[in-house]
């Protein structure tokens, strides 16, 4: 009985080592499943809640979904769904300039749709700068200036969010502008 038990264990691990390894070609493609699906703005926008915590808010949605993983591998449609992302967040802004000047810039509402636009601008600077890190991890050589030009403007955005650490911030989830971005390139 002792016998037919180690030989029948024998036989199962020499099963489990004799399975063949994916070659090196398809450790690429698993490597390359898409990390960043398809999203609308409305429900990852960060502009809602408190201001002070945008850049751990848009670190959340653009880089954490990449993390762990090579940006050379990344597949062309989490690229692409990140781009179509990021131009929404960009094309949200002109609602946000539209209802703070419906609101009025000095009212609450319209100090608080402020708040909301600089958490906007820090998630757009941070997809944009994760966008061209993904390019210049894939070959491009002018996304290096792009990277630093968005990182420019995020460090003054990220600056001005922590200024505005806990004043109320309204987003815009429903933004028509970012809804017909989105639109568009899914077309």
């Amino acid at each position: 009985m002792r016998f037919s038990t180690a030989f029948a264990l024998l036989a199962a691990t020499s099963t489990v080592l004799a399975a063949p390894v994916p070659a090196l070609e398809d450790r690429d493609l698993i490597a390359r499943a898409t990390v960043f699906p398809p999203t609308t703005y409305a429900k990852a926008q960060i502009s809602s809640g408190t201001g002070g915590n945008a850049q751990a808010k848009a670190e959340a949605v653009c880089v954490t979904p990449f993390a762990g993983a090579s940006l050379a591998s990344v597949d062309a449609a989490s690229l692409t769904n990140l781009s179509i992302f990021r131009k929404a967040a960009e094309d949200a802004e002109t609602d946000f300039n539209d209802a703070i000047s419906a609101a009025g810039a000095k009212t609450a509402a319209g100090l608080a749709l402020n708040v909301g636009k600089i958490q906007n601008k820090v998630l757009k600077l941070t997809c944009l700068a994760q966008v061209n890190k993904i390019k210049q991890a894939q070959g491009s050589s002018s996304a290096a200036a792009a990277i630093t030009d968005a990182e420019t403007k995020l460090k003054k955005n990220i600056a001005t969010d922590v200024a505005n650490k806990g004043k109320a911030s309204t987003g815009l989830a429903n933004s028509p502008a970012a809804a017909a971005s989105e639109k568009a390139k899914a077309t």
